[in-house]
C-alpha cells in the first residue's frame, strides 16, 4: 500500500511540475510499480489493450481523415456562418451542440468528430483553439449525463439499480440532471476559459517556411497557367508529350496531366502526373499548360483540345507539389544550363522558375544557365521533391516536402468522410457492434478509401503521447485495489460520515469517486463505488437512488485532470495545455459543479 500511495503521490507532483513529458511520467509510475510486485506484468500492460484505448487511437485517424478532406473545414464555415463574428455565440454553439451529440455518442467519439471541426473553425476566424477545446472535451462529459447511454457510469449505475430490485432507468432518466450539468457547466466555463485558456495560437512549424499558396502567389505561377481538356477523338490523343513539341511549335510548357478530375460519383480518385517527355495524352485528361494565351488559343484549335472555365487558380497539390530548393555558393552544378542538368530525368521533376535576387524567371528556362545562390522552383510527385534532399552537397531543399504533402487537403474525398463519419456515428448510437469495432472499421475505410495520401499520413495523426498516457494510468485501477487503498478509503467515507445523515453521506460519497476519477478510469470508479453506494444508503434506510446517480455525476464530470477521461487527453495536444491549466479551469468546475449537484440529486430524487 505505501508503495502505491507513494508512486501515486510522485505521478500527481510531476504531471503538476509539468517538466516532464506527461507520458513519461506515466510510464515511470507503471514500471515501479511493476518491478515493486504490485502488478503482475499483464496487469501492467493491460491499459495498452484496453478497449478504449483502441478505440481513441481510431478515432484520431477518423478525425484526421475528417480534417485531411477538408470536411472539417465545410462544417466549420456552416457553424461560423451561424456563429457570425461573435466569439460569444461561437463558444455557446461548440459548447451546446457538443453536449448535444455527447448524449447520443459517446464522449471520446464526439471529441474525436468536434476537435478537427473545432481546430479548422478557429484556424479560419482567428479564435483561440485553446479556449475552445478544454470546453468542448468538458461539454461531451457534461452531455453524456443526459441519457442513459451516454457515458458508461450510467450504465453501471442502471445494473446496480435494477440488481437490488428498482424500476428500470428510462433512456432518459438521466436528462433533467444532465440539463442543469450542461447549463451551470457553461456559465462557469464562459469566465473561467477567459481567464485561464485565452492563450494566442501558435504555429507548430517554422515561421519562415513559405507555404504552397505563398509559392504560388510569390511566383506568380497563375498569371499564365492553363487548363485545357482534352476530349476523346482529338489528335493530341496517344501522342507524348515530346512528340506534340509544344515548346518549340508555340512556347508552351505543360506542367501536368490530371486524370479522373472529371468524375463526380462518390468515390472519385484524381490522379496527377508531371508532365514528362514520354506522358501518353489520353482522352478525358485535363492538361495544365503555361503559355501566353495566343498561343494557347493557337495549340486548342489545331488540336480539338478545349479551354477549360476554371483555368484560373487551377493549381492543385494532391501528388505533386513545389519547392524552391538553393543552390549551393560553389555548387558543382553552377554555371550549367537547365537542359544539361536534366532535373526531370535524373529526379523526376520540372524546374519552373528560377529567383536570383529580386528577379523572378519563367520563360525559356531551358537555356537559362544557374548560378550559386539561385532559388529553383521545382515540380514534381511528392516523393521525388524529398528525394531532392539528398543532394546537399549541390542544393538545399527549402522547407519539408512530406510535411507539407500531409498538409495538402484532398478536398474531392469529403463526401467519402462525410459517409464513414455518418454511419459510424449511427452504428455508435445503435450499438449493434461493440464501439471499438465500430471505431476501428470506420478508421480502416478512411485509410482504404483514399481519405489520407497513404498509411503513413494516417499513423501521423494519432497523437502518441496522449494513447501512452491513457493507456499507462489504467493499470492504477489494479493497484489501488489490489493493495486495499480503494476499500480502506470507502470503509472510512461510510463510517465516518453514515452517522451524520443521507446528504453528508451523499456529499462524501460523490466528492470520493470525483477525486478517484482523478486516477482511475471512471468505469472503473463506478464499479467499485456503486455498490457501496447502494449499501450505505440501505443501511441509513433511504432511497439508494440519489446515492448512485451521485456515483455516476462524480465519475463523469471529472476535469481537474487530462487523464482522468479519454476527452480531456484527446484535447490536451491540439490546446497546448499543461497539466496546470487543467486544475487552474478544471478543479473549479469540478468542486463548484459537485457542490451544486449534492444539492439537485435529492431534489431530483428524493431520499
Amino acid at each position: 500500500m505505501i508503495l502505491t500511495l507513494a508512486t501515486l503521490a510522485f505521478a500527481a507532483i510531476f504531471f503538476v511540475w509539468g517538466k516532464l513529458r506527461a507520458d513519461l511520467v506515466a510510464l515511470i509510475a507503471l514500471s515501479v510499480l511493476a518491478l515493486g510486485g504490485v502488478l503482475t506484468t499483464g496487469e501492467a500492460l493491460s491499459g495498452f489493450s484496453n478497449s478504449i484505448v483502441i478505440m481513441m487511437i481510431g478515432l484520431f485517424v477518423v478525425g484526421g481523415a475528417i480534417f485531411n478532406t477538408g470536411l472539417a473545414k465545410m462544417l466549420s464555415a456552416r457553424l461560423l456562418r451561424l456563429a457570425g463574428n461573435s466569439p460569444s455565440r461561437l463558444f455557446l454553439l461548440v459548447m451546446g451542440g457538443t453536449a448535444l451529440i455527447g448524449a447520443f455518442v459517446s464522449n471520446t467519439g464526439t471529441v474525436a468528430l468536434m476537435l478537427p471541426i473545432v481546430v479548422s473553425m478557429t484556424a479560419v476566424s482567428g479564435a483561440s483553439a485553446s479556449r475552445l477545446l478544454m470546453p468542448l472535451a468538458f461539454a461531451s462529459s457534461m452531455g453524456g449525463m443526459m441519457t442513459l447511454i451516454g457515458t458508461p457510469p450510467n450504465l453501471v449505475i442502471a445494473e446496480v439499480w435494477e440488481a437490488s430490485g428498482g424500476e428500470p432507468l428510462t433512456f432518459f432518466t438521466y436528462l433533467p440532471g444532465g440539463l442543469i450539468c450542461v447549463a451551470v457547466g457553461t456559465l462557469l466555463l464562459i469566465p473561467l476559459s477567459k481567464w485561464f485558456l485565452n492563450k494566442k495560437n501558435r504555429d507548430e512549424g517554422d515561421g519562415r517556411r513559405k507555404g504552397l499558396s505563398e509559392l504560388v502567389e510569390e511566383y506568380k505561377l497563375q498569371a499564365d497557367l492553363y487548363r485545357l481538356a482534352v476530349p476523346d477523338g482529338s489528335p493530341v490523343c496517344g501522342k507524348s508529350i515530346a512528340e506534340l513539341d509544344l515548346r518549340r511549335r508555340f512556347g508552351l510548357d505543360v506542367l501536368e496531366v490530371r486524370r479522373g478530375d472529371t468524375k463526380k460519383h462518390l468515390l472519385r480518385t484524381i490522379r496527377q502526373h508531371v508532365a514528362g517527355p514520354a506522358t501518353i495524352i489520353r482522352g478525358g485528361d485535363m492538361l495544365y499548360v503555361r503559355g501566353e494565351r495566343v498561343n494557347i488559343d493557337a495549340f486548342a484549335a489545331e488540336n480539338g483540345v478545349e479551354l477549360d472555365a476554371r483555368s484560373e487558380n487551377s493549381f492543385e497539390f494532391y501528388d505533386i507539389g513545389i519547392a524552391e530548393i538553393v543552390l549551393m555558393p560553389h555548387s558543382p552544378i553552377a554555371n550549367e544550363t537547365i537542359a544539361e542538368l536534366g532535373f526531370r530525368k535524373r529526379f523526376g521533376v520540372n524546374v519552373i522558375a528560377i529567383r536570383r535576387k529580386n528577379r523572378y524567371i519563367s520563360a525559356n528556362l531551358a537555356d537559362e544557365i544557374v548560378h550559386g545562390g539561385d532559388v529553383l522552383l521545382v515540380q514534381g510527385s511528392w516523393s521525388s521533391i524529398a528525394g531532392l534532399t539528398s543532394e546537399t552537397q549541390s542544393w538545399v531543399v527549402l522547407g519539408q516536402p512530406l510535411a507539407e504533402a500531409s498538409k495538402v487537403t484532398l478536398d474531392y474525398k469529403a463526401p467519402v468522410a462525410a459517409v464513414i463519419m455518418a454511419a459510424m456515428v449511427v452504428m455508435l448510437v445503435l450499438d449493434l457492434v461493440p464501439a471499438v469495432i465500430t471505431v476501428i472499421v470506420a478508421a480502416l475505410l478512411t485509410v482504404l478509401c483514399g481519405c489520407f495520401r497513404n498509411v503513413d499520413d494516417a499513423y501521423r495523426k494519432i497523437n502518441w503521447e496522449s494513447v501512452v498516457l491513457i493507456a499507462a494510468m489504467m493499470p492504477m485501477s489494479f493497484a489501488l485495489e489490489k493493495t486495499g487503498v480503494s476499500r480502506a478509503v470507502s470503509d472510512s467515507l461510510v463510517g465516518t460520515l453514515g452517522s451524520l445523515g443521507p446528504l453528508p453521506l451523499l456529499a462524501g460519497i460523490y466528492f470520493t469517486t470525483s477525486l478517484m476519477t482523478l486516477f482511475i478510469s471512471n468505469t472503473a470508479t463506478a464499479v467499485l463505488l456503486a455498490p457501496i453506494a447502494l449499501e450505505s444508503a440501505v443501511s441509513l434506510g433511504v432511497s439508494p437512488l440519489p446515492f448512485l446517480f451521485a456515483v455516476t455525476f462524480g465519475a463523469s464530470l471529472c476535469f481537474a485532470s487530462p487523464f482522468s477521461t479519454p476527452p480531456n487527453a484527446l484535447v490536451m495536444p491540439a490546446g497546448q495545455y499543461t497539466f496546470a491549466d487543467y486544475i487552474k479551469v478544471g478543479l473549479p468546475m469540478q468542486v463548484i459543479m459537485g457542490i451544486v449537484m449534492i444539492f439537485v440529486l435529492p431534489w431530483l430524487f428524493p431520499f
